[in-house]
C-alpha cells in the first residue's frame, strides 16, 4: 500500500501532468464547494417557504444542491481548460497568459453553463456574481489611474467617496426592491418574493392572537 500511495504521490507531482491535473482538481473543487454552499441555503429557503410533503422538500432540496454543485463543476473545468488554451496560442508567446484571456475564458464558461440553462438556481449565482462585480468596479473606478476622471477626484474626494458609497448602494438597493415589490412583484425572483411577502404582506392580516404572534397565518 505504501509503496502504491508513492507511485501516485510522484504521478501527481509530476510538473508536466500538472495543467490537467488542475483541471480535476477543479471540478472536485467546484463540486464540493457548490454542495456545501447550496444545501443549507435551499434547505432552509425550501422548507420554510414551500409547500409540499417532506419527501418532495427533500427532493427539491436535493436538486437544487446538484444543479449547483454540477454548474461549478463545470464552469472551472472550462475555464481552466479556456486558459491553458488560450496561453498555449498566445502570439506573444506559447505559455504566457494574456491580459484578457481571463475575460474571454470566462465569457465562454458563463454563456455554456449560465447563458444557456436559466433557472431559479442559475439566476441566483448570476445575481450574485453581478453585485461583487458591480462593488469591485465601483472601488476600482476610485482608484488612481483606473480611468482618466479617477486623476480628477483627488485624495480628498475619494475618500468622499469611499465613506458614503456603500450607504447610497444599501440605500438605493432597498429603495428600489421595494418599489418593484409593492408595484411589479412579479419582476423579482419567487425565492425573494416569497420572503418579502412573509414579512411585508402577510403581517398585514390576522384574525386572532394565534396568528398573530404565535402563526403566521
Amino acid at each position: 500500500m505504501d509503496a502504491l500511495v508513492s507511485r501516485l504521490d510522484a504521478l501527481v507531482t509530476n510538473p508536466d501532468l500538472a495543467p490537467v491535473l488542475s483541471l480535476l482538481k477543479g471540478i472536485r473543487n467546484g463540486a464540493v464547494y457548490g454542495a456545501k454552499v447550496r444545501f443549507p441555503h435551499a434547505l432552509v429557503m425550501i422548507f420554510l417557504f414551500r409547500s409540499g410533503t417532506i419527501r418532495e422538500k427533500v427532493k427539491l432540496v436535493l436538486n437544487a444542491t446538484r444543479q449547483h454543485a454540477r454548474n461549478l463543476a463545470v464552469f472551472c473545468l472550462i475555464y481552466k481548460s479556456s486558459m491553458i488554451v488560450l496561453r498555449n496560442i498566445n502570439p506573444a508567446g506559447v505559455g504566457k497568459e494574456g491580459q484578457y484571456d481571463s475575460f474571454f475564458a470566462g465569457l465562454m464558461g458563463g454563456y455554456a453553463v449560465f447563458g444557456r440553462h436559466k433557472s431559479s438556481v442559475t439566476q441566483q449565482i448570476v445575481i450574485y456574481i453581478f453585485a461583487r462585480v458591480v462593488l469591485g468596479f465601483a472601488k476600482l473606478s476610485v482608484q488612481p489611474g483606473a480611468h482618466p476622471l479617477s486623476d480628477l477626484i483627488g485624495p480628498e474626494g475619494r475618500k468622499r467617496i469611499e465613506n458614503n458609497a456603500w450607504a447610497v448602494f444599501a440605500s438605493v438597493s432597498w429603495a428600489l426592491v421595494m418599489y418593484l415589490f409593492r408595484w411589479h412583484p412579479e419582476t423579482l425572483m419567487s425565492s425573494l418574493r416569497s420572503s418579502m411577502v412573509y414579512i411585508y404582506a402577510d403581517s398585514d392580516h390576522w384574525d386572532s392572537f394565534r396568528n398573530l404572534l404565535v402563526y403566521n397565518k
